[in-house]
């Protein structure tokens, strides 16, 4: 006979499959039937060489998501973040960015050093445009324009350097439906603190 639970003991129901009944996508055919052609003026965006527009929101971004994979495809993505314009543009197609103080895990780097692909999305506070560049990393150790990313006084240990492949400005739909910079939606907003911790 089997052990009875302790009395009073909560017993745990069985397990139930979240996806019960789900649907899944077969094809990259049924996703373009779902989701139909994308406008020319969309594939139009996409271009490989940074242009003024670009430039100027790299001077403002004080944000990036930095999204990588190890060789087996396992994926990370970790925040950056500085002064606007902590990126420094090295040439219209390559980016470098100065690795600050943290957490010291290197996620990033870790993967990296297996699989050079990257992809980084820059915010701007307010702005709803959002800038994407998918490319190649490398992380150097020493550079000589490794002096003019310092911050207050502290020269970068390591950057990571992109060699651009991609450049796409989003349209401002997601951060419109998510009201991420409306104050209104902030945390604490309907207690009369919106922005504070």
């Amino acid at each position: 006979m089997p052990n009875a639970a302790p009395a009073g003991a909560a017993v745990a129901a069985p397990a139930q499959d979240p996806l019960a009944g789900a649907v899944p996508l077969e094809s990259a055919e049924e996703l373009r039937e779902i989701m139909g052609t994308p406008w020319p003026l969309v594939i139009e965006k996409v271009h490989d060489r940074l242009t003024e527009a670009d430039l100027d929101l790299l001077a403002r971004a004080p944000f990036c998501a930095v999204s990588t994979s190890d060789a087996d495809g396992n994926c990370d993505t970790s925040p950056r973040g500085g002064e606007p314009g902590f990126t420094r543009v090295l040439d219209e197609r390559t980016l470098a960015m100065p690795d600050l103080p943290g957490n010291r895990r290197g996620d990033s780097f870790h993967n990296i050093l297996s699989n050079p692909h990257v992809g980084l999305l820059f915010l701007i506070p307010g702005v709803m445009t959002v800038l994407r560049i998918n490319g190649r990393a490398r992380i150097l150790t020493d550079a000589p324009f490794f002096d003019a990313m310092a911050v207050k006084g502290r020269r970068p240990q390591l950057a990571l350097v992109v060699e651009i492949d991609e450049i796409y400005l989003h349209c401002p739909a997601s951060l419109k439906r998510s009201g991420l910079w409306a104050p209104d939606t902030w945390e604490g907003a309907s207690r009369g603190g919106a922005g504070t911790a």
